[in-house]
């Protein structure tokens, strides 16, 4: 699709074309608020303070990380939808985001309509590891292996709706082709450290997992990796291959970090603000240690490509969701 049909599409098409700039605003004149929608020193938190942390030195006024976990990520989301317009109150999330419209039946926000997407910060691909005693030695032979015993294995997440389960449905979905979706069964576990032992221990054979967690149990042996979800093959791992190489076309799968405001700050802040998170992501030792934690950082990102990469995952998830009849638990 073309990004003004994605932009319609997903309903950003307001955030296309900014209004002239004019002069900068001073902005920030106070403490800047960061909330994240998880909790403290987990995945998403590391890389925002991170963020956080390089944004303060180079501003006359701090950014403050501020956790706000519930639901999700809809309590930490509806704090920042209600907050002042004026850029000071700032969203620091992920691909959760993009999905919480088809996820549940009611919420206090639209994550459209009340959010302006400020900047893409980085993408994170899947690895998917199985046991090192699995019968399937590549992809081809794991599909093959499913394809053949439609429900008969188990695969884990790192809980329902998350990254890692919306990547292994998407995976079903399309390594299925015609036919339909390949059949296997759920497992949500309370994050990757609970999910991962038991794929050590062969009571559950595969998982999906984010590159962060993943790629030292592929590094040290203790998990065999098979496919990592990026279109070609990242030089965060260069041996494994890709499951486009694996016989899935078009396959591609990342959790994402981004920066949003509220609806109706100026364009002129939310303009002062993506410049800002982009001056940080510059800095060499900023994209060194977010490349120690397994993610792609993205340089230069706009208002429009961030809302254009938006409505493209909003599209490419909600079907999924839907189809594979995902609920908010």
């Amino acid at each position: 699709m073309k990004r003004r049909s994605l932009l319609a599409a997903a309903g950003l098409a307001p955030f296309a074309a900014a209004a002239p700039l004019g002069a900068q605003p001073a902005w920030p004149t106070q403490p800047v608020r960061m909330v994240v929608p998880f909790a403290a020193g987990g995945p998403t938190d590391v890389p925002a303070r991170l963020l956080a942390e390089e944004m303060s030195r180079q501003l006359p006024h701090r950014i403050v990380v501020e956790n706000r976990t519930g639901s999700g990520v809809v309590i930490g989301t509806d704090a920042v939808a209600k907050a002042p317009k004026d850029g000071h109150t700032i969203l620091y999330t992920t691909v959760g985001h993009a999905v919480t419209r088809a996820m549940f039946d009611r919420l206090p926000f639209d994550p459209v309509a009340d959010f302006t997407p400020v900047a893409l910060v980085g993408q994170v691909p899947m690895i998917m590891l199985v046991n090192r005693d699995f019968p399937a030695r590549t992809l081809q032979e794991f599909i093959a292996l499913v394809r053949a015993n439609p429900g008969r294995f188990d695969y884990a997440s790192s809980g329902n709706g998350g990254a890692v389960h919306l990547a292994t449905e998407l995976f079903l979905h399309m390594a299925g082709g015609p036919s339909g979706p390949l059949r296997m069964n759920h497992v949500a576990f309370r994050g990757s450290s609970a999910a991962l032992p038991e794929i050590i221990a062969g009571r559950i054979p595969v998982i999906i997992d984010v590159a962060a967690s993943a790629l030292p149990y592929a590094q040290s042996g203790q998990l065999r990796a098979l496919a990592i979800s990026t279109r070609q093959r990242s030089s965060l791992a260069p041996d494994i291959p890709t499951f486009i190489e694996g016989g899935v076309p078009d396959y591609e799968a990342y959790t994402w970090h981004m920066v949003l405001t509220p609806s109706g700050v100026p364009m002129p802040v939310v303009q002062a603000i993506n410049a800002a998170v982009n001056r940080a992501l510059a800095q060499p030792h900023v994209a060194t240690r977010l490349r120690e934690l397994a993610m792609e950082v993205v340089q230069n990102s706009t208002p429009e490509s961030t809302a254009a990469f938006l409505a493209s995952e909003m599209a490419k998830w909600e079907p999924i969701i839907r189809a594979a009849g995902i609920r908010a638990s």
